[in-house]
């Protein structure tokens, strides 16, 4: 087992650090390390604790596999995979027919498995705790799935006591199986869940030491979104990419390039051109059809890493994750498509490799306590309203509040954007007092939201009050008030204003900006897929991929 330099914190500096979570885009941990009060020393390699408790996964006698997919969707679990399903269907309007009540003709609602995913034949389930928290981070839980082995949110494939490194399912089959190697991600290749693969870091915030170990780690093909801090935190250091070049990797940063790109290229980094927030891939929604989806990535990260050891190949959908802390349900709905449709590349391999591949999906964690169902419409659902949403969260932040608050853009004019993006519109003359939603201890009325997107007089009030609370920041805010927070977490108040009305009359809510303790689907097709059945941990994933693999 290869011996890593790595980051070290001050224990205390790190608890206190670590137990602060992980959060999305924008609001990362900061590392004591990038603030001087680290020393750099060598951490002995440990074992797998998996290795000692064995879930019984290497009882199964079928076979071993070739090539393996192993995709996370960050941040999804039952709630998002779900969700996404019901959209599709009645987005594409399946239904059950209809029946005729009281004169009125009425559409039954019906929901086939629109998702590659949801036609696996193994569905299990993980339960995602970390050492800190019931509510991890993405550094923690991917650890347990690349290692078996918990630790504290924020650490990446660390002990607790920050004395020891573990190594991952990747390390192993590329030094025992000598298999290729890819990791691909819709965000940052050295963020948390990718480097969780190749990096031993107790601060998930250490970019710069996290995309040296990439260099170092001697893995095939990296694609997807750009390195974060590639000069160091005060860009005072050796760039990153150069330094990858200079170690044997083809850097490409074109999708010309990308698209040139053969096996016999050797080791290559493939950052995509059309970065967006935070040097991410852009979100689904927001993705011109002529660039490359995350399915692209993947299909060429099969020509490129296809040889006869085989190849081992982790894809993460990190915007998920992003959208669902954004509150942002309609950019949750298309970026899970969007790793829906790589992982149908996946299943087309498999059916050309049916008895030596094998395809792993799951999610880390939760995020953003989604659910289906929403107090303000008892019990409907009106998910079609999320086809007028036309840009993402994050995009309408840089394309137009950033210009409202620079030219200070009146409410009326912002109005008209919200409608045509969001499709939101204001109320004509409502009465505020029919808007109420009326109950009783023994009687649920119908809801007075009949699916339409013209606002309440309240909605249109919380909207003004957003906008005029944007509009009165500066960006040097350190904090807010406490209120103010749950209003609207960390982001700009007018834009998560938007996503909630409209999520909410869509009858869906989130409860959250962060991550919950929700398990995630364990979703499986393949070679020894058997083994991935059942209730167990998230370490446990490791533990099973490492029988069926054969390694130590």
């Amino acid at each position: 087992m290869r011996k890593k330099i790595v980051s070290v914190l001050l224990a205390g500096m790190m608890l206190a650090a670590a137990l602060t979570g992980c959060t999305g885009t924008g609001t990362r941990q900061e590392s004591a390390s990038q603030a001087g009060q680290s020393q750099e020393e060598s951490l002995a390699p440990a074992e797998s604790q998996a290795s000692a408790e064995s879930t019984g996964a290497e009882e199964i006698q079928a076979g071993t596999p070739k090539y393996v997919f192993l995709f996370i969707g960050d941040g999804m679990s039952y709630p998002q995979v779900q969700l996404t399903n019901y959209y599709l269907s009645v987005s594409q309007g399946q239904n059950a027919g209809t029946v005729t009540v009281e004169g009125e003709e009425k559409t039954k609602l019906d929901s086939k498995n629109n998702l590659t995913m949801m036609s696996f034949p193994i569905a299990g389930s993980a339960q995602t705790y970390d050492s800190t928290s019931f509510a991890p981070d993405s550094a923690s839980t991917a650890t347990s799935i690349a290692t078996g082995n918990k630790t504290w949110s924020g650490s990446i494939n660390v002990s607790e006591d920050f004395t020891q490194t573990y190594e991952t399912i990747a390390e192993k089959l590329k030094d025992q199986k000598d298999m290729k190697i890819g990791i691909l991600s819709t965000v940052n290749l050295n963020h948390a869940t990718p480097a969780a693969f190749y990096a031993h870091q107790a601060s998930r915030s250490s970019y710069y030491d996290i995309g040296l170990e990439m260099i170092d780690s001697g893995f095939d093909y990296f694609a997807g979104g750009g390195l974060l801090q590639p000069t160091g935190k005060e860009k005072d250091k050796e760039d990153l990419y150069a330094l990858a070049e200079a170690a044997g990797y083809k850097v490409v940063q074109t999708q010309a390039e990308a698209e040139a790109l053969k096996a016999e290229d050797g080791k290559v980094i493939a950052i995509d051109e059309h970065l967006a927030d935070s040097s991410a891939m852009s979100y689904e929604l927001d993705r011109a059809e002529e660039e490359w989806a995350l399915a692209d990535y993947v299909e060429k990260g099969i020509e490129v890493l296809d040889n006869d050891n085989g190849f081992f190949m982790m894809v993460e959908g990190g915007k998920i994750d992003w959208a669902c802390h954004a509150n942002d349900a309609a950019s949750t709905i298309t970026d899970t498509i969007a790793l829906d449709n790589a992982v149908e590349k996946a299943v087309e391999f498999y059916n050309e490799h049916p008895e030596e591949t094998l395809i792993i999906v799951t999610g880390d964690h939760e995020t953003g306590g989604l659910t289906i169902g929403f107090a303000g419409t008892d019990y409907d659902t009106f998910l079609k309203n999320f086809e007028n949403q036309k840009i993402s969260y994050a995009k309408y932040d840089s394309d137009y509040v950033s210009g409202y608050k620079e030219n200070k853009t009146d409410f009326e004019t912002v109005m008209k954007d919200v409608t045509e993006l969001f499709g939101l519109q204001a109320p004509a003359g409502t009465d505020s007092e029919t808007t109420q939603q009326k109950d009783s201890a023994d009687q649920h009325p119908e809801s007075d939201n009949d699916g339409a997107l013209v606002m309440t007089e309240y909605e249109y009030g919380q909207l003004k009050a957003a906008y005029e609370t944007t509009m009165s920041r500066t960006g040097e805010e350190a904090e807010f008030a406490q209120d103010e927070y749950i209003r609207y977490g960390s982001y700009e108040p007018l834009t998560v204003t938007i996503t909630h009305i409209l999520n909410n009359k869509s009858g869906i809510n989130f409860g959250s900006y962060a991550h919950t303790g929700l398990p995630v689907e364990v979703l499986v097709q393949g070679v020894g897929a058997e083994s991935f059945d059942g209730y167990y941990d998230n370490t446990d994933i490791y533990s099973k991929m490492a029988a069926l693999l054969g390694v130590q």
